[in-house]
């Protein structure tokens, strides 16, 4: 239960008498044939998994000034966000704790279209829609079928434990297809190997996929929670994060059943389905966010993310190509743009004749965009400039200076600088994870900037100079990198420009990481 709000119980749904007398005892494992499990860990399309909370108070419609006690889960959800748009993933399974519960199967919401709003929590205006992945729920019914679980479709509005995490995807920029699950009453070890079979379906279908288990942890924290005080419920919590921050998810499978039903969770056999999803793949496990402000343990955390996550397809052709380019996220955002440390015009700070096309073709795209939700053509006459592939940074600020949205690519996605500039212009606008989307009575209150970037190379720490350059921090293994952009205010060494560029990428302290730099070019509007 969500603090302030009750459960949210589903229709009961007649089942068929065969499926009634087909029913079996659902507290002991089936015997069931194992799939062959093979080394993936460079081939499998399972791209990140991951375990988000649901408590409908996260969402701002629903918890307006309440929000703030929530504040840390919600900027964790950014991050998770982030790292799933950076994986490249082209669907999001989900699967929740409060889909309504079959005894002997798993249930799966069916399509065309899958929606969610928040009406039952007093906010009918907050929705989220996607469209449901017809092939990969059929592989995975067809998975789970040989493996001698069932999958049973069911229809109707998304359940809040589904519908809460695909809020936030869509809210900090995903968009894609989605399959949402439910689990079931049978026994964990039958979680388990769901998970593998979810597996098997993503790699036979081919495609990118993400895994989000949605989930609470324990409900009894505080006197005042809404299942009770227990003084032992804590240590459920603790022995959960202390084994995903110690990369040991195998704690989690043995875990005290008795602590567990201390607890009153409702998250353990979604993270089970989850861990079954990651099995025997490279494990890569990180605490984002955990709190517990109303005595429910809120808890963000990644499980696994690929070693090419973030690379899209085009990045990976370049990358091929070039044999040095850094992979690059799908969208990158600034915590703060660049500034400019002097008064004068550089290369890095240019407002001279030759840039003005390029902010004045960011305020024309996010202008039409914000006032009839279209996105202009490429200039069908484009300048030397315009005309070259390159990447580019957009950066919105108000009038009087304060940040708006920055949204950029490390290398290009698009064929020309002007495509490219376009595509960024409208995320800057409309997907930056820290903003709300720009809206029409603020246009005019508004002035851009546009970073090009040049093509970067791999440097040591000794060539870099963050007056000069920017720098795309990268882990050794590929799955983790952070970007800067030159001439940042108050970044004025290369270790502090590395240590905050590593910090921004989840890059721990004291881990080896491979370096490059790049120009940027900024062209900006005269005000």
């Amino acid at each position: 239960m969500e603090p302030g709000y009750g459960l949210q119980m589903a229709n009961p749904r007649h089942k068929t008498d065969a499926r009634m007398r087909n029913r079996r005892n659902v507290n002991f494992p089936r015997d069931i044939p194992r799939l062959p499990l093979v080394d993936m860990a460079n081939t499998s399309s399972l791209v990140f998994a991951g375990i988000a909370p649901h408590p409908p108070i996260m969402v701002p419609e629903v918890g307006r000034e309440a929000i703030a006690g929530v504040r840390s889960s919600i900027d964790a959800m950014a991050a998770l966000t982030e790292r799933v748009i950076g994986s490249g993933s082209e669907t999001v399974i989900l699967i929740s704790p409060h889909a309504p519960l079959e005894p002997d199967a798993f249930v799966a919401y069916d399509g065309p279209q899958l929606h969610a709003d928040f009406a039952n929590f007093r906010a009918p205006t907050a929705t989220a829609h996607a469209e449901l992945d017809e092939e990969l729920l059929k592989e995975i019914t067809r998975a789970a079928s040989d493996t001698a679980f069932e999958v049973v479709r069911i229809r109707g509005d998304l359940d809040h434990g589904t519908a809460v995490p695909l809020y936030f995807l869509q809210r900090h920029g995903w968009h894609g297809r989605v399959v949402a699950l439910g689990y079931s009453f049978l026994s964990n070890e039958d979680h388990l190997h769901f998970g593998n079979c979810i597996r098997a379906a993503i790699d036979k279908v081919g495609r990118r996929v993400a895994f989000i288990a949605s989930g609470d942890l324990s409900h009894r924290l505080k006197p005042d929670a809404p299942a009770g005080y227990n003084p032992q419920a804590h240590l459920f919590d603790e022995e959960v994060v202390d084994a995903i921050r110690s990369n040991s998810t195998s704690r989690i499978v043995s875990i005290d059943q008795e602590l567990r039903r201390t607890a009153g969770e409702c998250g353990y056999r979604s993270m089970l389905v989850a861990i079954g999803v990651a099995q025997e793949l490279e494990s890569r496990c990180e605490v984002i966010s955990y709190e517990a402000p109303f005595g429910v343990g809120y808890l963000v955390a990644q499980l696994l993310a690929a070693g090419s996550a973030g690379i899209l397809p085009a990045q990976r052709a370049g990358r091929a190509q070039s044999g040095s380019e850094p992979a690059a996220a799908a969208s990158g955002f600034l915590s703060e743009p660049p500034a400019s440390a002097g008064g004068s015009k550089t290369q890095a700070d240019r407002s001279d004749i030759s840039g003005t096309e390029l902010p004045a073709l960011a305020r024309q795209t996010i202008e039409t965009f914000v006032k009839e939700r279209k996105r202009i053509p490429a200039p069908e006459s484009l300048s030397e400039l315009l005309n070259q592939r390159a990447a580019c940074f957009v950066s919105i600020k108000t009038l009087n200076g304060d940040l708006r949205g920055c949204i950029g690519t490390i290398a290009p996605e698009k064929n020309t600088l002007a495509e490219e500039l376009i595509a960024n212009a409208i995320s800057a606008a409309s997907r930056d994870p820290r903003f709300p989307a720009v809206r029409i009575d603020e246009l005019t209150n508004l002035k851009y900037s546009v970073d090009v970037l040049s093509q970067p190379e791999l440097v040591r720490l000794k060539d870099l100079d963050p007056l000069v350059y920017g720098v795309i921090v990268e882990d050794e293994n590929g799955g983790r990198r952070g970007l800067l952009l030159p001439n940042l205010k108050g970044i004025d060494t290369a270790i502090k420009q590395v240590e905050i560029a590593s910090r921004k990428a989840g890059i721990g302290p004291g881990t080896k990481v491979k370096l490059w730099r790049f120009r940027a070019d900024r062209y900006r509007e005269e005000t």
